[in-house]
């Protein structure tokens, strides 16, 4: 007989307050050798200070497999929406405006 692993639920309570979220637009990660600490903040344009709104402390083996959830839904997402653009990434297409730059070579008009 095969016996199949017996799956353990979970139940997980979302207070109101939480269910809202944070938004955060920057992660800041440190670690020790027994803990991974994340900070999410947010900077807003022409505001050069922030403060952290969410602190998560994880053992490096919770990291590492909230590395690979991440993973597996960022695939997901963009087998279903397409690939997510990374601003500032090199094989990303600028976006905006771009200066024309002119060198010595440039024909000049006449």
């Amino acid at each position: 007989m095969n016996q199949q692993p017996h799956q353990q639920q979970i139940n997980v309570e979302l207070g109101e307050k939480e269910s809202e979220g944070i938004y955060s637009n920057l992660a800041i990660i440190t670690h020790s050798p027994a803990e991974f600490v994340i900070d999410f903040t947010r900077m807003l344009p022409g505001v050069p200070k922030t403060k952290v709104y969410a602190r998560i402390i994880m053992t490096p083996q919770h990291a590492k497999s909230l590395l690979r959830a991440l993973e597996e839904n960022i695939k997901k997402y963009e087998s279903q929406f397409g690939e997510i653009k990374i601003l500032g990434d090199s094989k990303t297409k600028p976006i905006g405006f771009q200066p024309v730059i002119e060198s010595d070579t440039t024909s000049q008009s006449k």
